[in-house]
């Protein structure tokens, strides 16, 4: 569950002492070169493109929460680029462009010890998202817990169904992954028998909880 977007805007950089450095890398697929100078790694930032205009400039923010790559880290679907920036790492990111005499300005960075520098908006919008994150991830676990107690193979997997249906309005990324996990296993649920199916429930619920524990470290603001 990686929060990342780029937008348009048109305010002022906040200026602040960042223990990082980004460059424009310029081509056919333009990239951002991230460079941690500090002592702590870097799990979520923003930063923006500036480049010159004739009434101005122009700036695109691109913003990241990799916190969970703690967790996902090396999972055949997750993105290299998308994971924490240890101290003296550079990452290249991938932007949408690069016109010429752009640079790069840092928004916020926030730290694996949960200390942050930058703007406090920004900063405070990635610890809501954590929390918020947290909260799901408590939600899936629960569930599961819930089913494999007192049920076991498809007759969890049945109740797992249920409890994820969907309910209208938006649904978290926590609840749609279960949903699609649970409904997964009940589609080879007439191949396998009742303690595949559990061991396929369990190791998720396994993997659900890591994450869950990596949100509760990670939301705490310092």
């Amino acid at each position: 569950m990686i929060r990342m977007f780029a937008v348009a805007a048109t305010v002022a950089a906040f200026v602040a002492d960042f223990p990082a450095t980004g460059r424009v890398i310029s081509g056919p697929r333009p990239q951002v070169e991230l460079k941690n100078t500090g002592d702590r790694p870097i799990t979520a930032w923003s930063f923006a493109v500036v480049s010159p205009t004739a009434t101005g400039t122009h700036r695109e923010t691109h913003t990241a929460d990799v916190y969970l790559s703690e967790v996902t880290h090396g999972l055949p679907q997750s993105e290299a680029h998308l994971d924490w920036l240890r101290p003296n790492e550079s990452r290249t990111l991938p932007i949408d462009s690069a016109p010429p005499g752009a640079s790069v300005q840092f928004v916020a960075l926030v730290f694996d010890d949960g200390t942050s520098v930058g703007d406090p908006e920004t900063i405070g919008s990635f610890f809501a998202h954590r929390a918020a994150e947290r909260d799901e991830l408590k939600k899936v676990v629960d569930a599961f817990n819930a089913a494999l107690q007192t049920k076991r193979g498809a007759a969890a997997l049945e109740d797992l169904q249920k409890r994820f249906a969907p309910s209208g309005g938006e649904e978290s990324v926590p609840r749609r992954s279960a949903r699609d996990a649970v409904a997964t296993w009940l589609q080879r649920a007439k191949a396998v028998n009742d303690d595949d199916l559990d061991r396929s429930a369990r190791t998720y619920l396994a993997f659900v909880t890591k994450q869950y524990e990596a949100a509760v470290r990670h939301s705490r603001p310092l």
